[in-house]
């Protein structure tokens, strides 16, 4: 298939793109580097630069490159961030995302997966999680997400989209070629590694009296080429609507980091500080959806082989790609 991936020089985009590849697939890249990297879009992909805000550009490019189908990365993701200035947030999540949605209908493309994310469940009341669960975001990040959510499945009834909704619990982990390289950083498990590898003084413990085990954070932590695989299943199968995409089981902040020093045999540094606004307690996937109709089974989620992947990206990179 030709594939039109948005997002392809980022975090979970170049790892996707390279998956679909290596199975045979042509990859048009669609980013406007403006958060992702132009050394994490893989040589084999037609690449364009571009922005979904500027709706001509977009037209333009799904004309151009004529897909059969959508994966939409593109996206902005930081929670804090969010909370601070949430009018970026539904600009280039939801605005973005309907600009995309109206050039495929233009270039009649009808299929899209799209990445998207446990923030749209906010402060579960039932842990796992499964699809059916009430979304309430408790944070702009995630009520983007759930918005464009909504719009496609309105596309979908109304105009004959097919949309799946891949919603990521903690992506994390690393390929020999694409890791995590975000500025600034604010996931916990490139953090502690930089922390072991002499780039920061310590790491930061966002809250200890959460309703969990050891009073932190609890996230289901799912790595990278798992997510992937899950994008070419949903993009290769005749399904739509939403799927959790998780191991089942979570971790705490504080299990990371000790993890992380088994790994890496170094002294990570940690402090309390109080809880960051818009952080639910704990979000652990229900994935038997995935598992039932997509037949994905992740293979890599063991938190210490998630972190030893991770370290070696970062000890390779250590300045995260070339800027």
């Amino acid at each position: 298939m030709k594939v039109f991936v948005t997002g392809n020089a980022g975090y979970i985009g170049s790892v996707t793109s390279e998956m679909l590849l290596d199975f045979g697939h042509e990859v048009v890249g669609f980013d406007n580097l403006e958060r992702g990297h132009r050394e994490a879009v893989d040589p084999r992909t037609e690449f364009i630069e571009g922005d979904l805000r500027d709706r001509d550009a977009i037209l333009k490019a799904m004309k151009s490159a004529r897909p059969d189908a959508i994966m939409h990365f593109a996206a902005y993701a930081l929670v804090p961030e969010s909370m601070s200035h949430p009018e970026r947030y539904f600009r280039n999540n939801l605005v973005g995302g309907i600009n995309l949605a109206d050039a495929m209908l233009d270039a009649g493309v009808g299929r899209i997966v799209l990445s998207s994310t446990c923030a749209t469940y906010g402060e579960p009341a039932r842990i796992p999680i499964t699809e059916d669960a009430p979304q309430k975001p408790t944070n702009p990040y995630g009520e983007s997400k759930l918005a464009i959510e909504k719009a496609l499945s309105w596309y979908g009834n109304l105009r004959g989209i097919r949309a799946v909704f891949l919603r990521y619990f903690n992506a994390c982990g690393a390929t020999e070629k694409y890791g995590e390289d975000h500025v600034p950083e604010t996931h916990i498990i490139p953090i502690v590694l930089q922390v072991a590898l002499g780039q920061r003084e310590k790491v930061m413990i966002y809250g200890d009296d959460y309703e969990t085990p050891d009073g932190t954070c609890v996230r289901d932590y799912v790595h990278i080429v798992d997510l992937a695989r899950a994008h070419v299943l949903a993009l290769t199968s005749d399904v739509s609507g939403p799927f959790n995409l998780g191991n089942g089981h979570g971790h705490s902040v504080k299990e990371v980091v000790e993890t992380a020093r088994q790994v890496t045999g170094r002294p990570i540094a940690a402090e309390f500080a109080p809880r960051r606004p818009g952080d639910p307690a704990a979000l652990v996937a229900s994935a038997d959806k995935a598992r039932r109709v997509l037949k994905w089974n992740p293979e890599l989620g063991d938190l210490r082989t998630i972190i030893e992947s991770a370290w070696k990206w970062h000890r390779a990179h250590p300045n995260g790609y070339a800027r």
